[in-house]
């Protein structure tokens, strides 16, 4: 009995393992293609290859990827990774930034957000949305929820959704501007801008 589980077990990790195998290049493939397709929608117009020119920035100990734009040589603004935990988990979003630090898009790379409510948080900050957070600079003045003195509209009965994905885009503008304070050469004028306080902070009453 103990030979044949012992058997047993050693075939199921090595199908395990040779299926990871036969598997891993598409999946790296198919995460390109959805970050490529990322990129060009939260920052168009550009000319390089912002992905191959990633920069990873350190804001507060945290790392960042940072995909600078240019467009004939001149930088026209950059992609930025970031991500917030969200009621249900991660939120991982990109933002599209000018280069004067002016919302232009985002895209919601992943969630574990409850389906009808907070996963609406890919279409509810985008221009047109109740939400709409393009044209903002969270330079000039964090974004909050409304219900926390802000000028955003929270998604409705997800205000735990709405305040983590604002503290991704804040934290994405700050990798943004970081970059920016280390890179002269681009020209960006970026402004200095409060990093989020701990999700832990918001209050478990709120509603989902």
């Amino acid at each position: 009995m103990l030979l044949v589980l012992t058997g047993v077990t050693v075939v199921s990790v090595a199908l395990l393992a040779w299926v990871n195998e036969l598997t891993k290049e598409p999946i790296a493939q198919a995460n390109a293609k959805a970050l490529n397709d990322a990129v060009n929608l939260v920052i168009p117009g550009f000319d390089n290859d912002p992905i191959a020119e990633k920069k990873m920035q350190e804001v507060n100990g945290v790392e960042y990827a940072v995909y600078p734009a240019t467009k004939g040589g001149e930088y026209i603004g950059a992609a930025v990774e970031a991500s917030s935990m969200g009621f249900g988990g991660e939120l991982k979003i990109l933002v599209g930034f000018d280069a004067q630090g002016n919302i232009l898009n985002y895209s919601l790379l992943s969630h574990s957000e409850t389906p009808g409510l907070g996963s609406k948080a890919d279409v509810w900050f985008k221009e047109g949305g109740k939400g709409d957070i393009t044209g903002m600079n969270p330079g000039e003045s964090p974004l909050a929820v409304s219900k926390d003195g802000g000028k955003v509209d929270a998604i409705t009965a997800s205000t735990i959704t709405s305040r983590a994905f604002l503290n991704a885009v804040n934290s994405a503008y700050a990798a943004f501007a970081g970059q920016e304070q280390t890179d002269s050469s681009t020209g960006a004028t970026p402004q200095n801008v409060e990093q989020p306080a701990d999700d832990a902070a918001v209050p478990a009453s709120d509603a989902q």
